[in-house]
């Protein structure tokens, strides 16, 4: 009889610095109820991945489930695969940290859970050739990438049923095809349905093998799916499907790989899985790219010409976000410090901060990617912020350093003592970009801009819409969900990046128009300190401002020449982790006119504080005059599995002043513990 080897893997991950709430719901929906209905069953060998930060919460907060797992994999019936300890895309990260990220998983398995892995995930299955050295160097055999990837090598489906070899620089590497056709039906068909796909794989004579590996979280946290899977008990009927069938076999990957040979070599493309080459596009040609997918279906063309129709690759996500760009050329600028260290060596604990600030969610967009969750990015500059200091108490570097780290074509500008770091862009806007404070190791800079994305346009389809049809559930691929009102204003892009004293000049004859002032030339100030000054002209102003770094404080100093007329502004977009959450809040003359996510206008202030629980500091903003304050909170929209959102991601804040009465002005930040 033929039979078929089912290679069923699941990859478990939660972003580092994700919210508790979340993980203990992810936990109670997904994790534990998964591993304790495959502890029933020990016939059904299954393989496992998961990420380093999540499996440390688990083994602390969880250890009777993990010593289920730990029992699966003893009696041989469970896998466990290996990857980046911080779920890394190893492709964006330097060789040595790839390394080192692997090793550190690999170490915590094996003393932790009992095995060293021989296989490993790839993050959001992201493809480059470089990254075979670094897998085989660190005792990685075989990974899994999407059968999408063979398709666009010119492989054809069917010769998909097993694991190929390839090689770079002299190190090889097998690679297993994971089905997408079982990535559509696990757990979204019925459970029947399913197993009858899979005994269709079956070839007579030639000991094929279904792979699979997905997200765990499919099976329970997605929408619909803890109801589907374990209430109404379509893991069980799965499993009990399968082990019941005379046609198909569960293997563990290894089993399988030691007891088959190659299909033979192949080379693959640079991509990741399907979808992610639509949501790595800019808007437009997203958009494009999913009017040719849609047309190939209509068509009946889609199978032939997927391959074909290929979209973007994972970095262009890095010049899509300029945010993204920045944190990653931060975090590059950080490892070869670590690395580079004289007399020291990359200490345990420089090397989980550096790893920390490598984890992929907050460098990326898609229905998955948390670009836009401010908690996720936080995660990351807390990480380098706490590195950076630690560097610098290591080694010290110089007060002042300039170059362009994130090849825009624009140098920025370095001023740090022991207590904050400001980083300046050197170009016509002469903005904050980067705000640090050392004791809180926080970046108040930290905001997103609001860019169109290419998945607006699905928001006319209405609530609650989604493109499922027939039995079973919707795939988060194919739902229009809202979990906030949208608004068109809602949908505006940003005509300037969100930055830190973003100034502009309102003529007294055309208030209505807000008018750049700068066209900077950058010089260094002849001053004792860490101090940079610009000037500018704009008709009859003429324009100076300096920064200065003085303690914890930080300050804009203002000097109008000429024949000043109008009004002066400036717009500080300040991240703060509350954000519109009830701990955090402004204090005005003693009291609480409103929290983060309010409007708030104040028509003389020369001192307000924005006090933050979760943040364990304060900002006290002063200004050496009275000036207009008004403050907004500054929102994105998104996409996520749960539907379109709206996502506070800064204060945005205004200080506006005459220039007729006042010449002179000094804005400065205090920043301080509670």
């Amino acid at each position: 009889m033929s039979t078929i080897a089912l290679l069923l893997g699941v990859h478990a991950h939660q972003p580092v610095g994700n919210f508790d709430a979340v993980l203990e719901d992810a936990h109670q929906r997904c994790y534990r109820p998964f591993i304790e209905t495959l502890h029933r069953y020990p016939d059904f060998k299954f393989t496992v991945h998961f990420s380093g930060w999540l499996l440390d919460y688990l083994l602390q907060r969880y250890p009777q489930d993990m010593r289920l797992l730990q029992e699966m994999v003893a009696r041989g019936q469970a896998e466990l695969f290996g990857a980046g300890d911080t779920e890394p895309v190893l492709a964006v990260i330097p060789n040595r940290d790839r390394i080192g990220q692997i090793k550190v998983l690999s170490d915590k398995l094996e003393k932790k859970l009992g095995a060293r892995p021989k296989g490993a995930w790839l993050t959001e299955r992201v493809w480059e050739a470089t990254v075979v050295p670094a897998l085989a160097d660190a005792g990685i055999d075989y990974v899994t990438v999407d059968d999408y990837h063979f398709l666009c090598s010119g492989k054809r489906s069917e010769e998909l049923n097993g694991f190929f070899t390839t090689e770079e620089d002299g190190r090889q590497l097998d690679l297993f095809p994971i089905s997408e056709a079982l990535r559509y039906r696990l757990p979204f068909s019925p459970a029947d349905e399913a197993v009858r796909y899979i005994e269709s794989l079956a070839q007579a004579g030639h000991q094929a093998a279904a792979v699979y590996f997905d997200d765990i979280e499919k099976f329970g946290i997605w929408p619909e799916t803890y109801e589907w899977v374990y209430e109404k008990g379509w893991l069980r009927l799965f499993i009990e499907g399968v082990l019941a069938s005379p046609i198909i076999q569960t293997q563990r990957y290894d089993e399988y790989h030691a007891q088959s040979k190659t299909h033979g070599v192949v080379y693959l493309p640079t991509t990741s899985y399907i979808e992610m080459n639509e949501w790595t596009l800019p808007a437009a040609a997203a958009n494009t790219y999913a009017d040719l997918v849609e047309v190939s279906k209509q068509q009946g063309r889609f199978d032939q010409q997927k391959a074909f129709l290929r979209g973007g690759i994972w970095k262009n996500f890095l010049s899509r976000y300029p945010e993204s760009n920045w944190m990653h050329k931060r975090m590059l600028g950080l490892s070869e410090r670590v690395h580079a260290l004289h007399g020291h060596g990359p200490q345990h604990e420089l090397l989980d901060l550096l790893y920390q600030a490598q984890a992929n969610d907050a460098y990326w967009h898609g229905l998955f990617g948390g670009l836009y969750l401010p908690h996720l990015r936080r995660a990351v500059y807390n990480a380098m912020v706490k590195l950076e200091h630690r560097l610098d108490q290591l080694e010290s570097r110089p007060e002042r350093e300039q170059g362009d780290i994130d090849f825009d074509g624009h140098d920025e500008l370095f001023l740090h003592n022991d207590t904050l770091q400001a980083i300046v862009r050197l170009d016509a806007s002469a903005t904050v970009i980067e705000l640090d404070a050392y004791a809180l190791s926080h970046n108040f800079g930290d905001s997103l801009s609001r860019q169109h994305e290419h998945y607006y346009r699905k928001i006319h389809l209405g609530e609650n819409g989604h493109g499922h049809h027939g039995e079973g559930i919707a795939s988060p691929h194919d739902r229009v969900a809202f979990k906030h009102e949208i608004f068109p204003e809602d949908l505006n892009d940003d005509t300037h990046p969100r930055a830190l004293f973003l100034d502009r000049w309102l003529d007294a004859d055309s208030l209505h128009a807000q008018l750049e002032p700068y066209d900077l030339q950058y010089h260094e100030l002849d001053h004792v300190g860490l101090v940079a000054g610009f000037e500018a002209a704009v008709e009859v102003l003429k324009i100076e401002k300096t920064y200065r770094i003085d303690g914890n404080r930080f300050s804009a100093q203002y000097h109008f020449g000429g024949e000043p007329r109008g009004w002066f502004t400036t717009e500080l977009n300040l991240a703060l982790p509350s954000c519109d959450g009830p701990a955090g809040r402004y204090v005005f003359q003693g009291n609480v006119p409103g929290g983060f996510g309010q409007k708030l206008d104040i028509e003389q202030m020369d001192s307000i504080t924005l006090s933050d629980d979760v943040l364990g500091g304060k900002l006290i903003l002063h200004a050496s005059q009275p000036v207009r304050f008004t403050a907004m909170p500054h929102f994105s929209v998104s996409q996520s599995e749960a539907g379109f959102e709206k996502i506070m991601q800064a204060v945005s804040i205004r200080l506006a002043w005459p220039l007729r009465t006042l010449r002179e002005m000094v804005i400065t930040l205090e920043i301080a513990p509670h």
